[in-house]
């Protein structure tokens, strides 16, 4: 990465889809663990998960690294929300996990 680029958050998607386009033989073993991880882990494809994330930091009140993590793990209930979210440094509404558990559920169709 050069000075120029821009560090980002992604999610285990995209990052599958960012290693899927680098030529599998010149992979190291730390991206092709990551590869399998990824592919093992990823649940829904990269632009959707960005769409999700983009929708749960505009109408959520979360911040980008709190929205790829609740991406990342895909949340199926209030309780695995809030269990999730209690080691933020911030407390989720109910209302608010409500509006994510929404937002997820219908993302996931």
């Amino acid at each position: 990465m050069t000075n120029d680029e821009k560090d980002s958050i992604l999610t285990i998607a995209e990052t599958k889809e960012l290693l899927e386009t680098i030529d599998p033989d010149e992979l190291d073993q730390i991206q092709r663990r990551t590869l399998d991880y990824a592919t093992k882990f990823s649940k829904l494809d990269g632009k959707k998960t960005r769409v999700i994330v983009e929708r749960l930091v505009s109408e959520c009140d979360l911040n980008e690294s709190e929205a790829t993590e609740v991406v990342n793990i895909m949340p199926t209930s209030l309780k695995e929300i809030r269990m999730f979210s209690s080691g933020w440094k911030k407390l989720i509404s109910e209302s608010n996990s409500k509006k994510i558990l929404e937002i997820l559920i219908e993302s996931s169709v």
